[in-house]
């Protein structure tokens, strides 16, 4: 079974957070090399990250020498400096503990904020294939489930791995320097206790998986059986689902107790190994403080310092699945940032001049490996209102996106007033070119914040003239309050008709010499359809307009026709024209207008 997000299984996206180790270098470079904007704070997280350990391994020493100097030596000065320096070293260890973790999480954070907004900033770069070619689900996914992954890593992981690999190199040093001999029977544990917590860190992560996998499976199985409730109720099917809910639960159940069998075989040879070493240091400790080779203060210390060594190993070793889920989250996103845009601006691009004729010249385009455009030839005057129709998949609304440049011709070239668009700055082709889609999408705030959308840096003043110049004042005051109605998400608190009105208001505010329009009145509510024309009507005037009409209504009002067939250009004039032409536009006309007459809905 699929799970319903994003049609791939849980297993699928589970496996997702296993990295190659190619992948894991290759990810770990590129974290290194974008972190050095941080270098700065990185190096004072360091300082203080060395000093907070020197502080915490300062505490046994001390206990060494009050033992050594002041107990068995009889010295109250030695004794009492010792307490009160182990008293000074236990503050700053924990005032230093906090500011290691505010540091390091600092920089974390900073990471992540730079991160999200970086990705955000390159999805918005993209071309429209590119949000055709990944599932927005999936993209959201990116910047929810994956950032989340990096959270948990930098609010916790973060800084026990960090705090935890230099306490373990540090306690190793000074145990080494207080006792070589003593040190090497020591060491001689965590080749073992490492071991364990690499077994620990491969079967754990095998048994997360299989916990991801069931209960994926889980989840699909209640997915399905409560969105399909009406089916299973109406064949009588609520045992047969419940048994296959059973199964799937006692997976996950048997998933879930084997990594609690996992955990149950490792830590107790964890706290074992402890209490052996402990065992042996005492031994061999008192063994060699009667032989004058160390001090019993040097034995206290190295039990102390036991905890330091194992507890390091032990965290790390639990911290390897957040590491590596945090490493696949940022492959994950590497993958995004690596993708061109398919619409790029290039090198020494220059403003678009003052608009001339748009210019189609043998044009052929495709999504994939077929062309759906095939050598398309096409002119358009300067103030000319040009209406593409034919069948519904013809290229139509492709051959408006070239002109509107969502995509970049395979072959041919689109020019305005000469220029190849791919030559001009997306700036100036933008403020030139305004596209109003058969739907307008309004985005949350009022209805003066989506109108403003146009030109960001419009005045209250120009908002309301883009208003008054569409004839649209009295509907747009007429709403609950006026033009600072919330829309809510979505536009979902004004009607269909009501937010195209929006869209065309936002449209005349940018003001554009070239409009390209998806039949703007093709989805508006019959209440609002004849003031959503009139609109539009006031839009065009003066303009170029590239209109891609689905109602011949309106095609036929325009100055010229061009019919698109089959990805080819097969008719274009007026009309007049080709009705008595009695081609493809004819036929097209003529199924239209007994569709209208016998009821049906416009084509």
């Amino acid at each position: 079974m699929r799970a319903m997000m994003g049609g791939r299984s849980m297993a699928d996206r589970a496996t997702d957070d296993v990295l190659t180790r190619e992948e894991a270098r290759g990810v770990l470079r590129r974290l290194v090399g974008s972190l050095g904007r941080y270098r700065r704070r990185i190096a004072i997280a360091g300082v203080v990250v060395i000093v907070h350990t020197a502080a915490v391994l300062a505490g046994p020493a001390l206990i060494r020498h009050g033992i050594d100097h002041g107990l068995r030596g009889d010295d109250t000065g030695a004794l009492n400096l010792a307490v009160g320096l182990f008293l000074v070293a236990a503050v700053c260890a924990y005032v230093l503990g906090r500011a290691v973790v505010l540091l390091v999480a600092g920089v974390g954070e900073r990471y992540l904020r730079d991160l999200r907004s970086g990705v955000f900033r390159h999805m918005l770069r993209q071309g429209l294939d590119f949000f055709e070619r990944e599932r927005t689900g999936v993209l959201v996914s990116r910047m929810t489930s994956d950032i989340d992954a990096l959270q948990e890593l930098v609010s916790q992981g973060l800084v026990l791995f960090v705090t935890n690999l230099v306490l373990f190199v540090g306690a190793i040093a000074v145990i080494v320097s207080m006792s070589p001999v003593l040190a090497a029977f020591l060491l001689l544990i965590v080749p073992g206790v490492v071991w364990a917590s690499v077994w620990f860190r491969r079967e754990s992560n095998r048994a997360y998986l299989l916990v991801r996998e069931r209960i994926g499976k889980n989840l699909t199985t209640l997915q399905e059986g409560l969105a399909g409730v009406r089916v299973v109720q109406a064949f009588a099917r609520e045992q047969g689902f419940a048994a296959r809910f059973r199964e799937t639960n006692e997976a996950q159940y048997d998933a879930n107790l084997l990594a609690v069998r996992i955990s149950v075989r490792y830590f107790p040879v964890i706290e074992l190994v402890g209490v052996v070493a402990t065992a042996l240091i005492v031994g061999m400790g008192g063994w060699l403080s009667t032989r004058d080779v160390v001090t019993v203060g040097t034995v206290a210390a190295f039990v102390l310092y036991l905890q330091n060594l194992l507890e390091p190993v032990q965290q790390l070793g639990q911290l390897f699945n957040t590491l590596q889920q945090s490493g696949a989250a940022l492959h994950k996103l590497y993958g995004v940032l690596d993708s061109r845009p398919s619409v790029a601006e290039r090198a020494g691009a220059f403003d678009l001049p003052a608009p001339g004729p748009i210019e189609v010249d043998h044009v052929s385009f495709g999504y994939g490996e077929t062309l759906v455009l095939h050598d398309v030839s096409l002119r358009i005057e300067t103030g000319e209102r040009l209406a593409l129709v034919g069948p519904t998949g013809a290229g139509k609304s492709t051959l408006a996106k070239l002109i509107a440049r969502f995509y970049d011709p395979r072959e041919g070239a689109v020019r305005i007033g000469g220029a190849d668009l791919r030559d001009v700055t997306l700036e100036s082709l933008r403020d030139t070119l305004v596209v109003v889609p058969q739907e307008g999408f309004l985005f949350q705030g009022t209805v003066r914040d989506n109108v403003r959308l146009g030109r960001p840096s419009a005045s209250d003043a120009e908002v309301d003239a883009a208003i008054d110049a569409l004839g649209l004042r009295a509907r747009f005051e007429g709403l609950p309050d006026g033009l600072d109605t919330e829309v809510r998400e979505r536009g979902s608190r004004l009607s269909a008709g009501e937010r195209q009105l929006v869209s065309l208001t936002r449209a005349a505010l940018a003001d554009p010499r070239i409009l390209v329009l998806d039949e703007a009145t093709s989805s508006v509510d019959p209440g609002t359809e004849l003031l959503v024309e009139q609109a539009l009507e006031r839009l065009m005037g003066g303009r170029t307009v590239v209109l891609i009409a689905h109602r011949l209504s309106t095609a036929a009002r325009a100055d010229r026709i061009a019919v698109v067939d089959d990805g080819r250009l097969v008719e274009l004039g007026t009309h007049e024209e080709l009705i008595g032409r009695e081609g493809r536009y004819a036929s097209l006309y003529a199924a239209w207008t007994s569709g209208r007459a016998s009821g049906a809905a416009p084509v």
